[in-house]
């Protein structure tokens, strides 16, 4: 009984806890949205710093923002604040993405130093993660798990084939003398380890009796027991005082945190029902939305129609009255009759007739005017277009969100609608019935509006042929250059006449679309750059940690793709392009974007195309069957390791046979037909970019992610997490730290190899009597080829040499020189 009344007791604790994390969420978000406006204001060059700082500053918030949101959604179980916290969640994420770019437009970087920012707002580095929001996974659970059935159900039938295919039938007396022979020789190895034993104890026995045994008296004994006894007591007398010692200056983790990470364990039973009851309500809401929609349809359908009508006969009346004829129905695409009354009167009606008579009369007079002007104006253009750039250049502003609208309207309806105290009205997180209707009765007058346009434009015809014999003309309204702006050519279907099914298939059957393994981008382990603004003020490059390499992933990959709705209004980004040494991890932080997003994984690397689709068209053919594929079944991730090679300067004679170039030119204009509302993603990898054509390579990667060799801080990191996942608890006699010193050069891939060299079988089983030391690592170190340092200053060279690293570089050369302007003005001054 009492277990009973303590669950509602716990819960509405919690949903008290989540509801005053709601209203602060709130606050901040209305704070957040009076700081956007001055943002907007154009800055001088001089103000860089403090402008670099504003939006750092506001870029964390709405971090913390983001986070705040994504445990709400996840634990909210009334449906209606549920859908209004998705909005608001997506329209922050977004947000974040906006204010991402303009990091970028003002720092010329993919990395920022928040160093300052952090230390200034009283931040820790946890404040730095980007969250990845749940509902990705969870709300296309379904469909993922019939992608993976499906997949599994292919790549099971291939195997089977293949197998057939590699073992031949064998002789039966064949395969007898082959068991035969392994029986035999696994019998060997036992007998001679058993003999082995007894001959190390016979060995013990024959010592033992050589020397004698050696007798000690009552005291003897009592003595050498107590020294053994207090030895030991005070062993762990002085590891415990350590223990507490390296606990009070926070070098080791405390046991209350120990303890705390268990109960975060035990709280997972907690979250999934708590998941099952807003799965439970999400029903009962659609339920009741159906109910009410049926219920307004029915009762207030009918009035609603005729007042329509009325409203828009009487619009007839009135144009005809003004203007001697009927109006125009404006088309559907347009908006029908709801453009009628939310622009549309009568007076405006004759104006816009006149206007069109005007426009006439003045066509034939301008055609001969234009050509004379157009030298002019072509001039004009250039001289505007100089001083535009001059302009931008000396001045800095954040441009216009598409994210602050949807924000502003969210914080709206909130205080609007759910700023009072919900629970005591609707207990149980049940919905608002009252709320509900409202909704409701503006998408069944829509729906109705739709109905009663057709109805009332062949009353508009019959009007015509009854009173003046009137002709219809289309109405004519500035449109929207819509298809201008998606792009001026469409793409062809090649393959029309296949369903995606097949299509599909055939993909897998081919290896381009391969099954991705779970790998969580929390995995890609790195410690961040901690003194970064400190290294720019001393006017040295700080290069971007693993760190900062994961938080580009997750902003650039994971936020865009786990969602349509935030990538149809992000700002676009097609490509990533990784660019690193061997063992950075570039191949883990794909598989990890499809794993977070549940994005299907398709390979067109060079060496996985060798022999697929040959032909002159074959190129043509495969590049668009795994794009129309990518779209259709998103979010997708299309892959190419060794990027270099489809750009190739000088293609190696080894490798002309497999012609790696061939997909080059359809492989841009594929990624150029991406647009925002189409999650796919092409995510390149490379070694050697020095290789390839700058220009060709960095048109089809809009964003380069320069990896460099980990620093200090994210090997001690690596060594610290991969020991941990071998199964080793880190204790003081394993120096991480001298191995994190001595391992400089090399990647997290070269950490991994030495562990797994040092930590065989026979190792483990050995540890309790003979625990881990650093100098165990050291020779397996030595025997792997590390990253020199002009392997790595090679590849910055490449980087610098891209757009935005030429950016970076003609900044820092003016900023120098005007440094050096101002110290000659000084001296001249003194």
């Amino acid at each position: 009984m009492s277990e009973g009344l303590r669950e509602p007791g716990a819960r509405c604790l919690l949903s008290r806890a989540y509801q005053r994390l709601w209203d602060s969420s709130q606050a901040t978000l209305q704070e957040l949205l009076d700081r956007e406006q001055p943002l907007l204001e154009p800055v001088p060059q001089r103000d860089r710093q403090s402008f670099q700082y504003r939006l750092s500053s506001l870029y964390l918030c709405y971090l913390g923002l983001l986070r705040r949101f994504n445990t709400l959604y996840d634990h909210m179980g009334q449906p209606q604040k549920r859908r209004l916290l998705r909005r608001l969640l997506d329209s922050v994420a977004g947000r974040v993405l906006e204010l991402k770019e303009e990091l970028v437009r003002a720092d010329l970087c993919e990395t920022h130093c928040l160093d300052r920012v952090l230390q200034d707002l009283t931040l820790t580095l946890a404040d730095l993660e980007v969250p990845i929001p749940r509902y990705f996974l969870l709300e296309q659970s379904i469909v993922l798990r019939e992608q993976r059935l499906m997949l599994e159900h292919i790549l099971s039938r291939m195997e089977s084939v293949s197998l057939e295919q590699d073992f031949p039938a064998m002789h039966r007396t064949h395969a007898i003398i082959l068991l035969q022979t392994a029986e035999r020789a696994r019998q060997g190895r036992l007998r001679a380890t058993i003999m082995r034993e007894i001959r190390r104890e016979e060995e013990r026995d024959r010592k033992m009796r050589k020397d004698g045994w050696h007798m000690f008296n009552q005291d003897q004994a009592a003595i050498t027991i107590q020294k053994v006894w207090r030895g030991y007591l005070q062993r762990k007398r002085t590891q415990q005082a350590r223990q507490i010692e390296m606990e009070l200056i926070g070098m080791l983790p405390s046991r209350r945190q120990v303890e705390s990470v268990g109960s975060v364990a035990q709280a997972c039973p907690g979250e999934e029902a708590g998941r099952l009851r807003q799965v439970e309500k999400g029903e009962q809401f659609q339920v009741a939305l159906v109910q009410t929609r049926d219920s307004l349809r029915d009762i207030e359908g009918p009035v609603l129609k005729e007042q329509t009508k009325e409203q828009i006969r009487q619009w007839f009346i009135e144009c005809h009255a003004l203007t001697g004829r009927f109006p125009d129905y404006p088309d559907e695409s347009l908006g029908g009759s709801h453009l009628i009354f939310a622009d549309k009167t009568p007076e405006q009606v004759k104006m816009e007739l006149e206007m069109q008579v005007q426009e006439s009369k003045t066509k034939n007079q301008e055609k001969n005017k234009e050509k004379e002007k157009e030298k002019k104006e072509k001039k004009k253009k250039r001289k505007e277009k100089k001083a535009r750039i001059e302009e931008e250049d000396t001045m800095l502003k954040v441009l216009p969100s598409k994210f602050i609208p949807m924000m502003s309207a969210g914080h709206e309806e909130h205080k609007n609608l759910w700023k009072s105290p919900y629970d005591s009205v609707h207990p149980g997180q049940s919905f608002d019935p009252e709320t509900l209707r409202v909704e409701t009765r503006k998408d069944v007058e829509q729906a109705l509006r739709i109905q009663v346009d057709e109805l009332m434009r062949q009353e508009l015809k019959n009007l015509r042929l009854a009173v003046g014999r009137e002709v219809g003309r289309p109405l004519k309204f500035a449109k929207k250059n819509t298809e201008k702006k998606a792009g001026k050519k469409k793409e062809k279907d090649l393959t029309s006449n296949r369903s995606v099914d097949s299509l599909f298939e055939e993909l897998i059957t081919l290896d381009l679309l391969k099954k991705s393994e779970t790998v969580a981008l929390k995995d890609y382990v790195g410690d961040c750059l901690y003194l970064g603004s400190t290294l720019s003020l001393a006017k040295k490059l700080p290069m971007p940690s693993l760190f900062d390499i994961r938080q580009n992933m997750a902003l650039y990959g994971v936020l865009r793709l786990g969602s349509s709705d935030i990538h149809s209004m992000a700002p676009l980004i097609r490509s990533i392009l990784l660019v690193g040494p061997s063992g950075m991890g570039k191949k883990m932080l794909v598989k990890a974007v499809c794993t977070e997003t549940g994005a299907n994984l398709f390979d067109l690397s060079p060496d996985n195309l060798q022999g697929k689709y040959p032909g002159k068209t074959g190129a043509q053919t495969l590049v668009h069957i795994v794009f129309k594929v990518a779209r259709l079944l998103q979010p997708s991730v299309i892959w190419i390791g060794n990027a270099e090679k489809n750009f190739y300067k000088t293609v190696p004679k080894e490798e002309q046979k497999m012609d790696p170039k061939r997909i080059k030119n359809d492989l841009t204009k594929a990624v150029r037909l991406l647009r925002p509302g189409d999650p796919v993603m092409l995510i390149g990898t490379t070694e050697r970019p020095q290789l390839a054509e700058m220009k060709g390579l960095c048109q089809t990667s809009e964003r380069v992610i320069f990896m460099p060799r980990p620093d200090y801080a994210s090997r001690y990191e690596l060594w610290k997490r991969m020991l941990e996942a071998q199964g080793i608890q880190v204790t003081q006699s394993l120096d991480i730290s001298a191995l994190a010193k001595v391992s400089e050069g090399y990647t997290a891939g070269h950490i991994l190899k030495a562990i797994q060299s040092v930590l065989t079988e026979q190792r483990l089983l050995r540890l309790a009597k003979r625990p881990l030391v650093a100098s165990e690592f050291l020779g397996h170190l030595a025997e792997l080829e590390p990253v020199y340092k002009e392997e790595e200053e090679s590849l910055k060279d490449w980087y610098f040499s891209t757009p935005l690293g030429k950016k970076m570089r003609r900044f820092i050369k003016d900023q120098e020189a005007r440094e050096a302007r101002l110290a000659k003005e000084k001296k001249k001054q003194k």
